[in-house]
């Protein structure tokens, strides 16, 4: 008989390398710590994991900003690189390998492949005419352009001309689009239609890989005043650090094909059609699976430092905590779609997650085990509301495991704070104060070891996701921290020495804390407000006057049709549903106080009128991303119905 291979299987999850021309934002923390959160997973459960990160040091911009700043492009970036790498380490980011484009290892290999591309006829020379965007580094034809402007980041482009090696990308056109639309290569399925839609089906042109404009860049090994640009010098990155063209190749070997890349949805392009491309010119395996997540919005645009918009995480884990900010991340943003960032909703997710759930069952039920039984608590006979509910407890791992390996983080969180809820609910419907009075010992006891085995998995599972506060938890349980999840079962520790803990995290006054982020951003932005010489307007003593709005107000409101796709009653409320609405280009879900005039069933497929720009704001515990117009009938509300379809305006 064979003998069962102890080996783990290498699972391989890269995050894009972040561009070193700026700092970077909670936007590049959203996508670093969904990685961390899967690579700490699987690494939990029994995969050999590889998780790279990394940055792209090359190219026009950092050339520019390095002079702006009077320094050479090295000194540039290596203190931008050893920012980023401060960040990352207080984001406490698990990544194996860091890698810099500037790396000689990595300057060598894209030297190499770039002339192996060449030497197989894949690259060639010629001359491009366009247009140019300088600050995507990206060149477009005429008829990609949006309105006349940049069609990744819509500012304006320029006239360009000049004499550039092209990659073969026309060659590989009807491959990439087999890839795209045959295999789950890329997800979600959103992006693979805005991929084939506006880039294969408008004619894969070939692309231009050189510059001679700048000279910031690794030069072509036969052609020394050309530059290699961007595409086939960051994208490699993933095997190049994986020792690619090095006379190691024993990472290379094992880890590649990469399991799953995971970036913004703005790179998706460059990832999901040249870099299969390019890998397929090599005669390399593509990687398994891309995924592209939507933005973090503020104020409905997208986070950026160019824009001035962009919410310092150094500031926040100073403040807050590094879990705080790490849970927020990945609980409030719904991986494939856009989510708005405001100061009040990541204090609200605190408050309610951490402080109130989480933070409170721990304290109750530490503090009741202790003045009960001393902290000493055993296993006990189980009625069948127990039985029930440790059968939810049972199912969690398998269902966790699903939604990270899809990957829905924000789900898998949700799954586990529906049992942190439940435990809650527990002890209000066991009573165990009422269990101690009547001096039903027995059945006390029973309780208190079932709120201690539900405290134990979700903590045990929560591990990969924050990293710190399950660590303090597992302290006043009295047991080691978990390697694994191989005890994420019910009944696995038999009993129980707890001691009480501090809070995991106190209570947070919004409105104090609002008005101190206000203060620091002043401070930070030196944007001051300067006092007005102006009178306020003088109010009349009219009401109605008072309170009219210009037509320019009216039309801030962003009204659209949507379409009604899920509707539930939210269990905490009598009058609230929670809808999954489609606006057009994503879905989003809404929170509604209808609940008295339709029943969920009533509602799926109908269409109505979102208020699609109003601020997220959390009811019961869910986030609301908009509200629905309704007027009123015999004292119920009732829903607008449009005539459009989803995602047109209401004027």
């Amino acid at each position: 008989m064979a003998k069962k291979s102890t080996e783990k299987k290498p699972f391989y999850i890269t995050t894009p390398i972040y561009y070193s021309s700026g700092a970077l934002h909670i936007g590049h923390c959203y996508t670093t710590v969904c990685c961390d959160a899967i690579a700490r997973f699987k690494r939990m459960d029994g995969y050999d994991v590889y998780y790279l990160t990394g940055t792209d040091e090359h190219g026009q911009k950092v050339q520019k900003a390095a002079e702006e700043k009077g320094l050479s492009p090295k000194a540039f970036v290596d203190s931008l690189a050893e920012r980023i790498k401060a960040l990352w380490e207080r984001m406490d980011i698990s990544n194996d390998g860091f890698i810099r484009t500037t790396d000689p290892e990595h300057e060598k290999a894209v030297a190499e492949i770039f002339t192996k591309l060449y030497e197989k006829g894949d690259i060639y020379k010629s001359e491009y005419s366009g247009k140019y965007c300088e600050p995507c580094e990206s060149f477009w034809t005429e008829t990609q352009l949006v309105d006349g402007k940049c069609p990744d980041c819509g500012r304006e482009v320029k006239d360009a001309k000049e004499e550039c090696y092209f990659l073969r990308l026309s060659k590989y056109a009807d491959r990439v689009r087999k890839l795209l639309t045959e295999t789950d290569f890329l997800q979600p399925d959103s992006r693979v239609k805005e991929m084939v839609n506006n880039f294969i089906d408008k004619g894969l042109e070939d692309l231009a890989v050189t510059r001679t404009s700048f000279d910031w860049g690794i030069k072509v090994p036969f052609d020394k005043k050309h530059v290699i640009y961007v595409w086939i010098d960051a994208l490699p990155n993933y095997i190049t650090a994986l020792g690619y063209g090095s006379k190691d190749e024993s990472k290379f070997k094992k880890y590649w094909p990469c399991d799953i890349h995971v970036m913004a949805k703005e790179i998706v392009r460059f990832h999901a059609i040249v870099w299969p491309a390019i890998l397929m010119a090599l005669d390399i395996p593509v990687p398994k699976r891309e995924y592209g997540h939507g933005w973090i919005m503020l104020d409905g645009d997208k986070m950026s430092k160019s824009k001035g918009n962009v919410v310092d995480p150094f500031i926040l884990t100073d403040r807050y905590g590094v879990d705080a900010l790490r849970y927020y991340l990945l609980r409030s943003m719904p991986f494939g779609d856009d989510s708005n960032y405001t100061n009040e909703l990541l204090l609200s997710t605190i408050n309610n997650d951490l402080v109130n759930d989480l933070g409170n069952l721990v304290r109750r039920t530490l503090a009741m085990s202790e003045q009960y039984f001393s902290g000493k608590v055993s296993k006990g006979e189980l009625n069948d509301n127990d039985k029930a509910f440790a059968d939810k407890i049972d199912a969690l791992i398998k269902a966790v495991r699903a939604d990270v390996d899809k990957p829905l983080i924000s789900r898998a969180l949700e799954k586990i704070f529906d049992v942190i809820d439940g435990a809650n609910k527990y002890i209000d419907l066991n009573k165990p104060w009422e269990l101690n009075k009547n001096g039903d010992k027995a059945r006390l006891n029973t309780v208190m070891y079932v709120l201690l085995e539900a405290i134990r998995v979700t903590a045990n599972l929560l591990l990969p996701f924050i990293t710190k506060y399950p660590r303090r938890i597992f302290d006043g349980l009295g047991l080691p921290v978990p390697v694994d999840f191989s005890a994420c079962k019910f009944g696995k520790v038999k009993a129980y020495t707890t001691k009480t803990i501090e809070p995991i995290m106190n209570r947070l006054d919004i409105k104090k804390e609002l008005a101190e982020l206000e203060k620091i951003a002043e401070q930070v932005n030196g944007k001051k407000e300067k006092p007005t010489d102006k009178k306020p307007p003088e109010n009349n003593g009219d009401k109605e006057s008072a309170d009219e709005i210009t037509i320019d107000e009216f039309f801030k409101t962003d009204l659209r049709v949507v379409l009604i796709e899920e509707c539930v009653k939210v269990e905490k409320s009598n009058k609230l549903l929670k809808l999954t609405v489609f606006d057009g280009t994503r879905r989003r879900t809404v929170v509604s106080g209808i609940a008295h005039a339709y029943a969920p069933n009533d509602l799926v497929g109908k269409k109505a009128v979102l208020v699609a720009n109003l601020k997220p704001a959390k009811l019961c515990g869910i986030v609301s991303e908009g509200m629905l117009l309704c007027s009123t009938e015999n004292g119920l509300p009732r829903l607008i119905a449009p005539v459009g379809e989803p995602g047109e305006k209401v004027c």
